[in-house]
């Protein structure tokens, strides 16, 4: 009993001790609390800022009213103190630009950029959730790009058997329709493929010094009217692909084109240290709101139209993949009549 009454005392002689260690420990677990609200908002460090500057400025208007300096000196103090406060919210806001600048970068399609951010707070969390924005949509369309290849090689093969066992029916319109319809399914496989091939841009091409003018030469028909300035440049471009895009330019062109107008026409001519390569047909044109689309996967600006006569959508779309992958792009304009296509490359 004396043991329990002798244990209280001494408790209640220490329990004012712990007391004030615990509401030490409270008060210095709110000031990191604080503190860490303060270094994570903009707001309040925007308020601190404000706060000094009002102290200043008073101070600065105390001083004239006293007499301890002239208003020229005051003047240059509240310059000096605004500019001070100018420059702080201004590497505040800082994050904002690289902000602005990945916006605009992923806006062009370039999902690798990253932005970089140096402080823990609001800015830096909304870049840090950007960051992370872009790379799960990257992963979404690498994933969908991988897809897509793995289905295509697949496809082919039965394709192509089918293809066989097609040739061995007896000669008539439906085996003539049956391979036609074959055929399609070929060619737009095989521009499926080469569109995820040229996605991954420059890794895709195999550069190598041409000569446009033969290129050209090699890869028209006679009914194409040729316009070939002498004296053009070797350019460092994959042939194979320059070849594609002027294939589908062409082959685009003559399906639109009427031919009581003019001929379609291929001019290649010096721009620089390159050379430029414009296609051209006579035929009706493209609505003025239909032309900003043109080049996008199966876009036909006649949606009516049947896919004999418009193709699946994908020629243009390579002829811009090309473009992109050489590092220009595609100008499309109505030349009235019919449409004019242009691509410099160096």
């Amino acid at each position: 009993m004396k043991l329990r009454l002798k244990r209280r005392i001494q408790l209640s002689r220490k329990r004012p001790l712990m007391w004030r260690l615990r509401a030490r420990q409270r008060w210095h677990d709110r000031w990191h609390r604080h503190h860490a609200h303060f270094k994570h908002s903009i707001g309040a460090r925007l308020i601190a800022v404000f706060i000094v500057l009002a102290a200043l400025g008073g101070l600065i208007l105390w001083g004239v009213q006293e007499g301890r300096y002239g208003m020229v000196v005051a003047g240059f103090l509240l310059f000096l103190v605004i500019g001070l406060a100018f420059g702080a919210i201004r590497r505040m806001l800082r994050p904002l630009r690289a902000l602005a600048a990945g916006v605009e970068a992923f806006g062009r399609g370039d999902l690798e950029h990253r932005i970089r951010y140096f402080h823990r707070d609001e800015l830096g969390d909304l870049a840090h959730r950007f960051n992370q924005m872009a790379s799960d949509i990257q992963a979404m369309l690498d994933g969908k790009r991988a897809l897509l290849l793995a289905m295509s090689h697949e496809l082919r093969s039965p394709l192509t058997r089918a293809r066989l066992h097609a040739e061995l029916i007896d000669e008539s319109e439906s085996k003539e329709a049956l391979l036609h319809e074959l055929g399609e399914m070929r060619d737009l496989i095989s521009a499926l493929l080469e569109s995820e091939r040229l996605g991954s841009g420059h890794s895709a091409l195999q550069l190598r010094k041409c000569d446009l003018a033969a290129l050209v030469r090699e890869s028209v028909d006679a009914e194409v009217a040729l316009q070939i300035e002498p004296g053009l440049p070797l350019l460092a471009v994959d042939a194979m692909r320059v070849q594609l895009l002027l294939r589908n330019l062409v082959a685009n062109a003559l399906r639109h084109n009427d031919a009581a107008r003019g001929p379609v026409s291929v001019a290649l001519s010096r721009a620089g240290q390159g050379v430029r390569l414009v296609v051209r047909d006579h035929g009706p044109g493209v609505p003025p709101e239909a032309l900003g689309q043109l080049g996008e996967p199966f876009f036909r600006p006649d949606a009516a139209r049947s896919r004999n006569e418009g193709g699946v959508g994908l020629g243009l779309s390579l002829c811009k993949l090309v473009a992109a992958a050489h590092g220009t792009r595609l100008e499309l304009r109505n030349a009235h009549p019919g449409l004019e296509v242009a691509v410099s490359l160096a």
